[in-house]
């Protein structure tokens, strides 16, 4: 069941949530919306659903290319998980599961002890059928999200919407829940949005990324590219951390904070113009000596050497703030401590320059 969005825009009062938003969803997807708060990410979750409806004449919802824009939420057969697990506390596990198969129109509904044979199915397959006599009090946060998410598979969705359904848990049930979530999409092919503020969550999760911002999508690519080649500054800036040198571009150089380094693009005009380059943590090198590379002195004042990579925070001798990544088999080689004094290169630096005169 594929999801198309054709030019859909949402106001409101002044406040424009979507701007001519256009997307097309694969059958069996599993699609992020990623993006900061406000960007409009839920608005447009809520539009496919049917719980919300575009402006007047703004847009279009197809589902498997049927036109569902005037279609009623009940209608499109939409599985929506929310945040807060939104469950029936006064209702077991296995109600809560039920409840949708019971309230299906009495022609259309399974007998009872069909709705029995597939709430124990569901609960078998998100691995908590030992838990279906249990309320929702009674259970962690992660299982309480299975349990949401089981209930929403319950009708047989055509499509799987998913509202930042791990948000409100910790660190380490979010990263277990990713996982099972995979695992659980690729047996089950539902096409499905996963609407997140959590890059992390994004990039293992899903097959393809759209990032969104201002009500617009700024990239739509696989996590590696919109990782590793985003189309502008701002997805660079959002998706991973990096380290920014503001400046400006002049003639055939840049110069960027402490950096100088040769540059030159179709715009160039010869006036000076406000820039910035943005270098991911890992991009940057440290020498103990000059070495000819293009770079800058800096002082280090923090090592972090727990996790995968050792954190390197220094201060260069202009002033700048900047944070290095190294691996650990290179931080042993350097011998480095905390106040020495060292050379920082970039190996590669996006340079983002703006239309006007610096």
């Amino acid at each position: 069941m594929s999801i198309e969005v054709r030019h859909v825009s949402k106001h409101f009062g002044s406040f424009g949530a979507l701007c001519d938003v256009s997307l097309k969803v694969e059958t069996g997807e599993l699609v992020a919306l990623l993006g900061p708060s406000g960007s409009g990410k839920t608005t447009l979750l809520r539009i496919i659903a049917g719980l919300e409806v575009p402006d007047s004449g703004a847009g279009q919802i197809f589902l498997n290319d049927q036109d569902v824009t005037r279609r009623q939420a009940g209608a499109r057969r939409v599985g929506f998980v929310f945040q807060h697990y939104a469950l029936f506390r006064h209702m077991t596990v296995f109600e809560n599961v039920a409840f949708g198969l019971r309230v299906i129109a009495r022609k259309r509904r399974l007998p009872e002890t069909g709705i029995r044979e597939k709430v124990r199915a569901l609960l078998q397959l998100v691995q908590l059928d030992w838990l279906a006599d249990r309320y929702p009090a009674q259970l962690s946060g992660g299982q309480r999200q299975r349990i949401a998410l089981a209930r929403a598979l319950a009708i047989e969705p055509q499509v799987l919407l998913l509202d930042e359904p791990f948000g409100s848990l910790d660190a380490k049930t979010r990263q277990e829940l990713r996982r099972w979530l995979r695992r659980l999409h690729s047996e089950l092919k539902v096409t499905s949005i996963l609407v997140t503020h959590d890059q992390e969550e994004a990039l293992e999760v899903a097959s393809r990324v759209v990032l969104t911002n201002a009500g617009r999508i700024e990239q739509i690519g696989t996590p590696e590219e919109v990782f590793h080649h985003p189309a502008n500054e701002f997805v660079m800036n959002f998706v991973g951390y990096v380290n920014i040198f503001h400046g400006r571009v002049e003639g055939n150089k840049a110069f960027l904070g402490p950096l100088e380094i040769e540059y030159s693009d179709d715009q160039d005009t010869g006036a000076a113009r406000s820039a910035r380059g943005l270098v991911r943590p890992y991009d940057l090198e440290i020498e103990t000596r000059a070495n000819g590379k293009k770079g800058f002195p800096a002082t280090i004042g923090h090592i972090h050497v727990a996790g995968p990579q050792v954190r390197i925070d220094l201060t260069a001798d202009s002033g700048e703030t900047v944070h290095v990544d190294l691996s650990h088999e290179r931080f042993r080689l350097l011998n480095l401590v905390v106040g020495q004094h060292v050379f920082v290169s970039p190996r590669e630096i996006n340079v983002y320059v703006d239309t006007q005169k610096a």
